[in-house]
Order: C-alpha cells, then structure tokens, then sequence
C-alpha cells in the first residue's frame, strides 16, 4: 500500500506526477490550520508552505512521518514538538539562492534611485524642470553593503555587490566565514560596527528567538542618516515599530521591505504612504522556474523519507 500525503500547495503536473509513482495524494491548495487537522488524521507524510506545525496540529496526525516545507525558512515548525514525535522535517534551500538575491538588488536599487517614486513624479505630470531637486538620489556602486545573516542567499548577494556594483562588502554572522572572506575580499564585523559604517544593511537571518526584533530603536540609531535598511529575511527581524519611528525621525534614509511583521501588511499600517520606503509581497523567490523548482525539491525530500532514506535537505534542528 502506498503512503499517503496531504498537498497544501498548488504544484506544477511533473511535480504531482512525480509524487503519484511513490504516494497517494490528496491536494487541498491553500487549506488553512483548521481543515489541515480535519484531513492529516490517516496521512504519512504533508507538503506545504508556511503553516504552523504544532503540538495540537501532531495530535490529529498519528501517522504523520514527514513534513516538508516548500520554503527555506521553517519557523512554522515547532521544534520540540516535532522531535517528541519523531517527525521528520525538510526544507528547500539553494534553490531559490539566485533568484532571492536579483530581488534584493532590485530592493536596492529601487530605494536607492527612488525608481518607484520617479515613476510616479512622471506619470503624474510633476516632472519640472525648473524644480530638479526631487530628482536626486543615492549610488549604489561604491557604497558599503552590510549583510546580516551570510548564508547561501547572503553570501550570493555578496558577490554581486562585489563584482557587479564594486561595493565593500561587511558580514556578520552567528559563524565567522573565513573562507568566504579570502575568497570573496569581504569583511567580518561585529553588528554595531556593521550597523554604522553601511550604506545599506541587509537582514537575511533565519527568524529565531535570539534573532527577534534584532534591528530594533537602538540598532536604528546607530545607523547613519543616509542609511537603506533592507529586509528580505523575516519580517519580525525587525521591530516594525521603531523602523517607522526611525523613517519618520529621518534616523535613516529609507527601507526596502519584501516581509513583514503581519503578513498581508495591514491597511492602516504607515509604512504605505511613505514614498522612501518599497514594499514588495513577500515575492523573494517568486518566479515560475524557481517555485516550480522548490517544489520539486520539497516533493524529493518528501519521499526519501517515507522510503527510509534521510531526505537530501533535513532542517538542521531535526537532524
């Protein structure tokens, strides 16, 4: 008899093709917690994307083996419950490295040079040319790029900054990356040097209770006044609050955000009417290719371990 498993996320033909040679499979795309639990009763393994994984959530699922996670990031998955359970949990990095990183350049690039606000300035007639001083902005080429959090994706974006835009690259990190530094000519610095020395500060840590709220009203002001934070790790890195104190102080330049605290964004949230700051929908890794690629790679890591074998991407607490 075949296993079965629970698909909490639309997957393209080859990848459910795929699944079916191993498993039986049911698919209800975007279920929320509620109905997971009221179908997870007599299935051995679960593919999904960002539901939270919990102690209530293993009690309805006695049979439950494997949860895999179409994401790099899991803290949807509680850890401890999954280890009491024996559960297995896999997550889908290094795919995703190159695509993550163009949209963090574009992140750059976009609050750097105001693109957006420009776009606007001229689709709304406000382009004088006797008033130009809208029109200026800050380079990217040249500047200094901290990045918070080098792992794959930061260490990807690295070397576009460094090879693409000739920036001075600073990390910092949980572990000192000394081959990356040789290789790449980019520097270790502790965070509040990082903090007062970059143009633009990058977070690409994982989300965890050490790193909640990590950027928060004292890290803002150490910060230089021309400063771009830009976020596209977790959104609850950064303590949404004191990054809008900070913008409406003029504690910093601007933001270029892809998460956030509350996702949807609120509607009432101040960051939308700011014109310094870029907000994106949480699209890092949105492109056909890529997602389509993490879901096969979350399918593979899925039915390794229902065939006995340790999937090729365990999350590392699991292991």
């Amino acid at each position: 008899m075949k296993p079965k498993i629970l698909i909490i996320k639309k997957l393209p033909d080859y990848v459910k093709e795929y699944i079916g040679n191993y498993c039986d499979y049911e698919i209800a795309e975007d279920a929320g917690y509620d109905n997971i639990i009221n179908k997870i009763h007599d299935k051995d393994g679960l593919l999904l994307a960002g539901t939270k994984i919990d102690k209530n959530l293993l009690e309805h699922a006695p049979k439950l083996k494997v949860v895999s996670n179409i994401s790099v990031g899991y803290n949807n998955f509680n850890i401890e419950d999954m280890k009491e359970k024996n559960i297995i949990g896999t997550h889908t990095p290094g795919v995703l490295n190159d695509t993550v990183a163009d949209l963090i350049f574009g992140l750059i690039l976009s609050t750097a040079r105001k693109l957006p606000e420009m776009d606007r300035y001229v689709k709304d007639g406000k382009w004088n040319k006797q008033d130009e001083s809208i029109i200026f902005s800050k380079d990217v080429h040249h500047s200094t790029l901290g990045i918070i959090g080098m792992g794959r994706i930061g260490e990807t974006v690295a070397k576009r900054a460094k090879y693409g835009f000739d920036m001075d690259v600073l990390y910092y990190n949980r572990n000192r990356k000394y081959d990356t530094e040789k290789n790449m000519g980019v520097k270790y610095a502790d965070l509040n040097d990082l903090l007062k020395q970059s143009d633009f500060i990058l977070i690409m840590t994982a989300l965890t209770d050490e790193t909640y709220h990590m950027i928060d009203e004292e890290q803002f002001n150490l910060m230089r006044s021309d400063a771009i934070l830009i976020n596209a790790s977790r959104g609850a890195t950064v303590n949404e609050k004191a990054l809008i104190k900070a913008l409406n102080e003029k504690k910093i330049l601007g933001a270029g955000l892809d998460v956030f605290e509350k996702e949807p964004i609120e509607k009432d949230n101040p960051l939308l009417k700011m014109s310094n700051v870029v907000l994106l929908p949480h699209v890092g890794s949105a492109t056909i290719k890529t997602r389509n690629d993490m879901a096969r790679l979350a399918a593979e890591n899925l039915i390794a371990a229902l065939k006995g074998e340790v999937p090729p991407n365990v999350v590392p607490e699991l292991k």
